[in-house]
């Protein structure tokens, strides 16, 4: 059980921790549109990180963010490599796999997603073989290193233009649910009994299609998530406070080295959270831009007027950057090409297989 487990005597979900995006979002739609008057342009904080295409709020490249990287950026990012899918997509695969000198198990990912959604952990050649047809036609995959670190979190930056230093403002730790086998009951029955998982099974019982009816040996556990993503069940937790003076230093020299970046969420696998403390020993998986979220939010312990104080304190920052890099001789996307770009990622997502 992880150090920053909550108590047993507090319910296993917060409020709106599943409540449908059209609901929780829409305070948060409303104060975009009213600081988008404010500023005269819907699309300002796609100017925050302006080298990002919308900023990084929907439908860009990750591994074009990832290749903005400078050598001290780079050293600590997990290598990955790109190639297309469709057909003679398993070739380009195994190229990409030895371009980058990695070894199976590795993570296949979409260029352009959101959410977890497609990724898979890929453990041989067969499994590569088999999961890559899953995949539509002529889109840009992403094979990357699988850092087997125990630890997986979520670090929020934000450096405005004109500040030495930035700073961090959330931390995440998150968690995959394991189900632990008594020798008797099915997966499926497992689940349904957890105090978490038996209130939102809609969540687990797609990827375990085939398996529910399986019994698990006393003591044998059974991961249900790969991919770190809270709608995709995924156990978040408030690391804030973990925030020290050693990790904001690293952090923002690393991100200082990635150009003109100001806002966004660093996901990376740590050691250890001393380790993370101590700003030491982690490996950064994706660098998120302006369509991040400070994800601390998902923890249950976080009541809805928190949640909702985090949300608007940082989108407010969005507009203030985006404003700042405004006025320093750089263009927003436009909301034509903001929604475009919207279009295009939510299109492309209906089209990927079920992550892992």
């Amino acid at each position: 059980m992880s150090e920053h487990a909550p108590t047993s005597d507090q319910n296993p979900l917060s409020l709106f921790e599943f409540w449908p995006d059209s609901i929780f979002y829409t305070p948060i739609v409303l104060y975009w549109i009213v600081m988008g008057l404010k500023y005269r342009d819907f699309s300002i904080p796609t100017a925050a990180n302006p080298r990002i295409e919308t900023g990084g709020l929907c439908g860009e490249s990750k591994s074009s963010i990832l290749d903005m990287a400078g050598p001290v950026a780079e050293q600590v990012i997990a290598p990955y490599s790109v190639f297309r899918s469709g057909p003679g997509a398993f070739q380009r695969a195994l190229e990409a796999i030895e371009r980058r000198g990695l070894s199976f198990p590795v993570v296949v990912k979409p260029d352009i997603g959101c959410n977890g959604t497609g990724v898979k952990l890929v453990q041989d050649r067969a499994h590569l073989e088999e999961i890559l047809p899953q995949f539509p036609d002529d889109v840009a995959l992403l094979v990357q290193k699988l850092i087997e670190y125990p630890v997986e979190a979520g670090v929020f930056y934000i450096r405005h233009p004109d500040e030495k230093c930035g700073r961090i403002t959330s931390i995440t730790y998150k968690e995959a649910p394991v189900l632990l086998g008594d020798g008797a009951s099915t997966i499926k029955e497992l689940v349904m009994r957890d105090p978490r998982m038996g209130q939102v099974p809609q969540i687990y019982l797609p990827r375990l299609a085939g398996k529910e009816n399986i019994v698990l040996a006393a003591g044998e556990q059974m991961p249900l998530v790969f991919a770190g993503n809270h709608c995709k069940g995924s156990i978040f937790r408030d690391g804030r406070a973990d925030a020290t003076p050693e990790l904001v230093k690293r952090l923002d020299a690393i991100m200082k080295d990635v150009p003109d970046f100001h806002f966004g969420r660093v996901d990376m696998k740590v050691s250890s959270i001393d380790a993370l403390k101590r700003g030491e020993d982690f490996q950064i998986i994706e660098i998120n831009g302006v369509g991040s979220e400070a994800t601390h939010i998902w923890d249950r312990r976080t009541t809805l007027w928190e949640a909702y104080r985090a949300q608007f304190s940082h989108y407010r920052q969005t507009f203030l950057i985006g404003a700042a890099n405004r006025a320093r001789g750089w263009k927003s996307s436009g909301a034509f090409t903001m929604l475009w770009a919207w279009r295009k990622q939510r299109r492309l997502l209906a089209s990927y297989p079920l992550n892992d």
